[in-house]
């Protein structure tokens, strides 16, 4: 029986009783092979146009057969590395080409694996016989629950996150979460600072002037822990151009309600947290709330007569010991609430009138 190749690295096979004499050269030579196919590296230089096709010799050294290889030259064009058929191997393929154009590693007849124009990187392909398939083994997605052993440096590059992706705790329980906006144009940045200065997180942006939101969920509210310090503050002011003897002030979405139609009668105040959701839910025992209402007065003056919490009359405590019992003409107006929640449903409520006109 005459000697045979083997499929894939071309090894010669060596029938028994063949090859007297030089039996060990030819077993030397299917070992260098596997060296090759092992931890062989080769630079190929490609075709500009054409590319490259990698040979694979019966029984000798070749370059198809190296584990790792590398494309060099300058392409002027899209190119192809091609693979003979029928070969089953592993590859370790870097793109060390110049030029902005792809480059296709693949069999003669099938598909293959594509660098973009843009991408020198290295890939582990491997070649089935029939194409060329990524492993993906390059890419972090690959590996679904990496840990490093180390300190990820992202060596000067973005991290991608997709929307409603989010870092999150070793219990898989959220950190932060993180919500795309089509076109977003404006974000926030985290600044550390040396000795003796204040860390920052701003908004910044392509915009000029841009707001910062801090949103608490439903009526929860932002807590600031510790003294602050505000350098430039604008209240919310609701701007009521129907007047109402029941005036309902929403604590949780306005700092001041204008009037901006004069009273036709005596009022009612009434400070709630919203229409949905009274004072008592939208405050903590040991909490206070300042709001004010703006009332315009004409010729006939009127004046509050009644205050509300969550729909129940209560006993303001009013500025100089007595409440109001008139308005003033001509004038606007400025009823101060502020309401101390002392315990459940029950809220002390200091007021005051003060004439603007």
């Amino acid at each position: 029986m005459a000697n045979s190749t083997s499929a894939n690295l071309k090894l010669t096979v060596q029938a028994t009783g063949e090859n007297s004499g030089t039996w060990g050269q030819i077993t030397n030579t299917n070992l260098l092979i596997l060296e090759q196919a092992i931890g062989g590296y080769s630079a190929i230089t490609v075709n500009a146009t054409t590319g490259a096709t990698l040979t694979f010799s019966n029984g000798a050294l070749s370059n198809g057969k190296d584990q790792v290889i590398k494309l060099t030259g300058t392409i002027t064009g899209n190119i192809n590395v091609t693979i003979p058929d029928s070969v089953e191997k592993t590859y370790i393929i870097e793109n060390g080409t110049t030029g902005a154009y792809t480059v296709t590693v693949k069999t003669s007849s099938g598909s293959g694996v594509t660098w973009g124009t843009t991408d020198k990187g290295t890939k582990i392909v491997y070649s089935n016989g029939t194409d060329v398939v990524d492993t993906n083994l390059t890419k972090l997605s690959s590996d679904y629950t990496p840990t490093l052993s180390g300190i990820l440096d992202t060596n000067g590059n973005d991290i991608v996150v997709d929307t409603g992706g989010a870092i999150e705790d070793d219990s898989n329980n959220e950190y932060i979460k993180f919500v795309k906006t089509a076109s977003a144009v404006n974000e926030i940045s985290i600044t550390n600072q040396a000795t003796g200065s204040a860390p920052s997180i701003a908004a910044t942006g392509d915009d000029t002037n841009i707001d910062f939101n801090l949103t608490p969920k439903g009526i929860g509210r932002v807590t600031l822990n510790g003294n602050g310090k505000i350098q430039g503050l604008a209240e919310k002011v609701n701007v009521n151009g129907t007047f109402t003897s029941n005036i309902n002030v929403d604590t949780n979405t306005q700092a001041v309600q204008l009037d901006t139609a004069a009273a036709t009668a005596n009022f009612t105040v009434n400070l709630r947290g919203d229409g949905s959701n009274s004072l008592d839910a939208s405050m903590d025992v040991g909490e206070s709330i300042t709001v004010a209402y703006i009332s315009k007065q004409n010729a006939t003056a009127y004046y509050n007569t009644t205050v509300q919490v969550d729909g129940t009359t209560v006993t303001p405590v009013w500025q100089g010991g007595s409440a109001p019992t008139g308005g003033n003409v001509t004038s606007n107006d400025v009823y101060t609430y502020t309401a101390i929640k002392t315990a459940a449903s029950t809220f002390t409520v200091l007021a005051a009138q003060t004439q603007f006109a």
